[in-house]
């Protein structure tokens, strides 16, 4: 099995412990992000119309956890700490955060799971907007902190030539779909963490596996045999 991970370098130890044995890997990194300073994400906490007084923390990935753990001393520290999916719960705890309020990783998910504000919203720059909408349609407070932008970054000669002999990848998130689907072969199982990015890579593709989790070692030997659909 020729498996393709598309995270940053450093991002992709779980997934990898998720894999069938004898799974060949490749890193073929297709985003790279820019962290806002934590001096920054300070400034801009004191700033928030609520700052002190946010009733929910609402993180929409991992990458968010550590700038959740700065600002919300300043813009929530009494709040309900709600977090999009397991894997986004998993680095809040690691950071000491108490996760109280868990979605199944979409935004829809998330928005229906959230009962009062105002809300403070932890995100990428130029994140898809579905959580903001859904809370704001039910007339509650809403705010956007903007704690990292990420940015797309196209193969080399060598990771586009893995990509397309790939009979499973991981893609993290819209954004990371955008580069790679030119290069994925028909045949192949896209690997995703929740259903913003499920939908997303549904729209151009049929083979899309949600959920990044310890069971996804049998769910992929179940649709792949374990074994290459691609021959030399």
């Amino acid at each position: 099995m020729r498996v393709v991970v598309t995270r940053e370098a450093g991002r992709g130890d779980a997934v990898r412990s998720w894999l069938p044995d004898g799974a060949e890997v490749v890193d073929v990194p297709l985003t790279e992000t820019r962290y806002e300073e934590p001096a920054a994400l300070e400034r801009a906490a004191r700033a928030l119309p609520h700052a002190g007084a946010y009733a929910v923390l609402a993180v929409t990935s991992a990458r968010g956890a550590q700038a959740a753990l700065v600002v919300r001393p300043i813009a929530a520290p009494d709040s309900v700490v709600a977090s999009i999916g397991p894997a986004t719960s998993a680095a809040l705890r690691a950071g000491g955060l108490e996760v109280t309020v868990q979605g199944s990783g979409g935004a829809a998910d998330l928005a229906d799971a959230i009962e009062f504000g105002p809300v403070l919203v932890v995100a990428a720059r130029g994140a898809r907007e579905e959580l903001i909408e859904q809370l704001s349609q039910r007339h509650l407070e809403v705010a956007h902190l903007t704690c990292y932008e990420t940015r797309p970054r196209e193969p080399d000669a060598r990771g586009a030539e893995a990509l397309s002999r790939a009979d499973v990848i991981f893609i993290g998130a819209p954004s990371t779909w955008t580069v790679a689907r030119g290069y994925v072969s028909e045949s192949a199982w896209v690997v995703v963490p929740g259903a913003t990015t499920a939908r997303a890579v549904a729209a151009d593709h049929v083979r899309v596996l949600e959920g990044w989790d310890p069971s996804l070692r049998e769910r992929l030997v179940t649709r792949t045999g374990g074994t290459s659909r691609h021959r030399q």
